[in-house]
């Protein structure tokens, strides 16, 4: 009995050497820059900035590649909090990339709807549901408004709808003071 609880207890020690020592040597080591960037955008992987997703646009702004100010749902908020991240000055939203519009959600008319699914495949998150040539319809918590699901819609069935302030939605406006100095 005694031997084979030492055998036992000798194997669970080689097995968690081995596993610590996986660890270390096959340690991913991710950029934290790249994560606090990635924090601050809107998470909605519209591709209006020019890079297919809110991550690899993070990545190109750790590098020096892009520019802070080409997220049009993140719009000023963001880029002033990515200004006050990275210690470089505000800059206004870049017009080639979009403009600022208020939060939405896509909404189906689902009497026009013929369930071509090509809206399905155009969304980034899934939050579009159905199924061939039957009715589709947006889960709301899951959309993030990108708009990417209007454009392969054949027979425009789709469009955004603003979704309303409440209490849980409502975010304080970035506080903007002009400072002038004395002359």
């Amino acid at each position: 009995m005694l031997s084979a609880l030492l055998i036992m207890a000798s194997i669970a020690v080689a097995l968690g050497a081995v596993l610590g020592y996986a660890a270390i040597r096959f340690k991913v080591e991710g950029d934290p820059l790249v994560e606090k960037i990635d924090a601050i955008l809107p998470q909605t992987q519209c591709g209006q900035c020019g890079y297919p997703g809110c991550k690899p646009y993070a990545q190109a702004i750790a590098n020096g590649e892009a520019d802070i100010n080409q997220c049009p749902p993140g719009g000023e908020e963001g880029i002033r909090k990515l200004a006050d991240l990275l210690g470089r000055e505000f800059k206004p939203l870049s017009e080639e990339h979009g403009v600022e519009k208020p939060k939405s959600v896509a909404f189906i008319d689902e009497q026009r709807c013929i369930g071509c699914t090509l809206c399905i495949q155009a969304c980034p998150v899934d939050a579009i549901v159905g199924a061939a040539k039957q009715m589709h319809t947006v889960v709301a918590p899951l959309c993030t408004g990108c708009e990417l699901c209007i454009a392969p819609c054949p027979v425009d069935c789709i469009t955004m709808e603003a979704l309303p302030e409440t209490v849980e939605t409502w975010k304080w406006k970035y506080p903007v003071v002009d400072i002038r100095r004395a002359a």
